[in-house]
């Protein structure tokens, strides 16, 4: 795709995210037309109204484009380097490191500390996760192989997991509030979350998308990466390091949302070709727009009540994720 043509597709793009923004703003228990939807928006004063769009709907939207392309973003990352399309923001640990962090705040009423410890633990436990599968993943000399960092952060996935589970289990006071975190969601979103977690997806992100061409690189394998005069050990912890970030900042403000960094990013490739200079932003839009449509059927399909929704992209990415699945192993079979 030309120069040109990306230019629109990306501006075709940012205006469908508006457009599902301004109609997100109308979802809800409570019906507000869009004549007065927009008249709120401009208006001054308090109101009930007012009050539900500005606190409640317009902050969990932002949230689900920053989670959204956050999630997104890093996958481009994770298949880019482990030259997996399988691969996802959760294949090395990110996800269950967030839920061992939150499983222990909660447990220990850290919230009474203040709003932010819950997320702050959730992010620790996720980069904790992460750089314990690059340390395990590391071959002799420093430096690491993709499938070397795939194995090992299935493994720590499951011994983590397993120890979520038990600790649940141990401690079954505490269940439906570890169960609703971990389903994901964005129902519980305030400002405040956005301001703390927002820069650090935004410095995520940012980092993928200057990486993106020793990622390009690094694509081609390590002895080419390496013909080419790339440090490919230095480059390849650089990228774990951004796309974990941005992992765990999403994890850690909405909880475990699965699919949206498998689905975007090969929606984007197909859009775009492989340039990860180009499939990043457009992934990023996709991310978004995907996760705030999901969210607003979270919120219709069974009103008054509110489906958690990592049901959703769950029901959407499961069948795209053996899609994919099937597809690879007939390339196999004909290979």
């Amino acid at each position: 795709m030309k120069g040109r043509g990306f230019a629109v597709l990306v501006a075709a793009l940012a205006a469908a995210l508006l457009l599902a923004a301004i109609g997100s703003l109308m979802v809800g228990s409570a019906a507000i037309p869009v004549g007065r939807t927009l008249e709120l928006l401009t208006a001054a004063g308090p109101s009930l109204e007012r009050t539900i769009l500005l606190e409640l709907r317009l902050p969990r939207i932002v949230l689900a484009l920053l989670v959204g392309a956050a999630l997104a973003g890093a996958g481009t990352a994770y298949q880019g380097l482990f030259l997996n399309p399988l691969a996802d923001p959760f294949v090395i640990g990110a996800s269950s490191g967030a839920a061992l962090g939150a499983t222990m705040a909660i447990l220990l009423r850290a919230s009474a500390w203040g709003p932010a410890v819950l997320p702050l633990a959730a992010f620790c436990g996720s980069l904790a996760a992460v750089g314990l599968v690059y340390l395990l993943g590391s071959a002799a000399g420093g430096r690491s192989s993709p499938l070397t960092l795939l194995l090992a952060g299935a493994a720590v996935s499951t011994i983590v997991g397993s120890l979520v589970s038990l600790l649940m289990i141990l401690h079954d006071q505490s269940l439906s509030v570890l169960f609703n975190w971990l389903l994901g969601g964005l129902a519980t979103t305030t400002w405040r979350e956005i301001a703390w977690g927002g820069p650090m997806i935004a410095a995520g992100v940012l980092a993928i998308w200057l990486l993106s061409r020793p990622l390009d690189a690094l694509g081609l394998g390590d002895e080419t990466a390496q013909s080419l005069g790339l440090p490919v050990a230095r480059f390849r912890l650089a990228i774990v390091l951004a796309a974990s970030l941005t992992t765990a900042a999403a994890v850690a403000l909405a909880g475990i949302i699965g699919f949206v960094g498998l689905v975007a990013p090969h929606a984007a490739r197909l859009l775009v070709g492989g340039r990860n200079a180009r499939v990043l932003p457009v992934s990023c839009l996709l991310g978004g727009l995907l996760l705030l449509l999901a969210d607003d059927a979270a919120r219709s399909l069974a009103r008054p009540q509110e489906i958690p929704v990592s049901i959703v992209t769950s029901l959407v990415g499961g069948p795209f994720f053996l899609f994919l699945l099937r597809r690879g192993a007939r390339s196999g079979g004909r290979s």
